[in-house]
């Protein structure tokens, strides 16, 4: 096993996997967003129109769930993305609830995202044999569930104080 301590006694971050993976999450996310950048989106209007495509109306607080933002962040994004006419709010049979859903525009706009999106992760997995890539896809899965438990555990333990 690899040292995780640096010489003054703390963590190496080069060995260290939560900010390893939080480091290329952040790179890959503004890599991205410069490649769709002449669309006119931001990274957070980008996800929100991400999740509104895959159904013909989602909530909000389902695009809070599907996503790595807030409540506040989706609702500006929200809101930028009506003022460009890329999505509208209707009310849903929950009154206190609106859905989301995409305009004319902002199907347009997201077919043309999609294909860049896609050309950018086919580029970065290329480096990749197809057996790393389902290896990868494995471990990331695998690594998801355990971050669940280990949460799951905390919260019993803080509960149990």
């Amino acid at each position: 096993m690899t040292k995780k301590t640096g010489p003054g006694g703390g963590i190496d971050l080069s060995q260290f996997l939560p900010y390893r993976i939080a480091v290329l999450a952040r790179s890959l996310s503004e890599k991205l967003g410069a490649a769709y950048a002449g669309e006119g989106l931001t990274v957070p209007e980008w996800r929100v129109l991400a999740v509104v495509s895959q159904e013909s109306a989602v909530a909000a607080r389902d695009v809070v769930a599907r996503t790595p933002m807030d409540k506040m962040a989706v609702s500006r994004a929200v809101a930028s993305l009506e003022k460009k006419g890329l999505v509208a709010r209707r009310p849903a049979s929950d009154r206190r609830v609106s859905a989301i859903e995409l305009s004319q525009e902002g199907r347009r706009i997201s077919r043309r995202v999609a294909d860049i999106v896609l050309r950018f992760e086919a580029d970065i997995v290329a480096e990749l044999t197809i057996a790393e890539r389902d290896a990868f896809l494995t471990l990331l899965a695998k690594l998801e569930n355990a971050a669940d438990r280990a949460e799951t555990r905390r919260k019993a333990i803080r509960a149990a104080e």
